[in-house]
């Protein structure tokens, strides 16, 4: 059981590219005991089982070829084994990146009240100088914008991040951001 005392809590991490949900799963996972599940794991491994590179065009192909046999919730269903396999143990669980709005309602209707979200905001500007800067999968301004219409109008992900219990701006320094992650988990869990 948690040291809460209190049934595992589900939190999930929701944003757009750019905004530091990678830093702030690390913050979180800093600040207290967490199973992390990686949604975008599921399509990872699938580009792996093709024996693909991978590239953001694989990694986009596999994400729709998923989405159309499995349906939009294909990244949650994919992962509700590991995350109930968690619970189960009772460890909170920490979702890196929700995608898409149908992921959010199979979360919702499976864990109710215990699910919370952290929507990780940052501005157009600084996404597009972290991406443009990043190691891996690297987009150019064009890329991020594409990618944003696509998330935003494709996979409905504006919706979770509309509908999350915390909201966090990620424009400064890691310290804020930091700070502000706190906040949500001290909301979440309690002093």
């Amino acid at each position: 059981m948690t040291d809460t005392g209190k049934s595992p809590r589900i939190v999930a991490l929701v944003g757009l590219s750019g905004v530091g949900k990678s830093t702030a799963v690390d913050l979180v996972s800093d600040m207290r005991p967490f199973e992390t599940v990686y949604f975008g794991g599921v399509v990872l491994n699938e580009v792996d089982a093709r024996g693909l590179a991978r590239t953001s065009a694989a990694e986009a192909e596999v994400r729709e070829s998923l989405r159309a046999e499995f349906g939009m919730a294909v990244m949650a269903n994919k992962s509700l084994p590991a995350i109930d396999a968690a619970v189960a143990a009772g460890h909170d669980v920490l979702i890196d990146g929700l995608y898409s709005y149908a992921e959010y309602l199979v979360l919702r209707e499976k864990f109710g009240d215990r699910l919370r979200l952290i929507a990780v905001h940052a501005r157009k500007d600084v996404r597009a100088a972290r991406l443009a800067a990043r190691p891996v999968r690297p987009l150019s301004a064009a890329e991020m914008a594409a990618r944003d219409a696509h998330e935003v109008g494709a996979v409905d992900k504006a919706q979770p991040i509309v509908l999350a219990d915390y909201h966090v701006v990620n424009d400064g320094s890691v310290d804020d951001l930091r700070a502000g992650l706190a906040a949500c988990i001290a909301g979440i869990f309690g002093p």
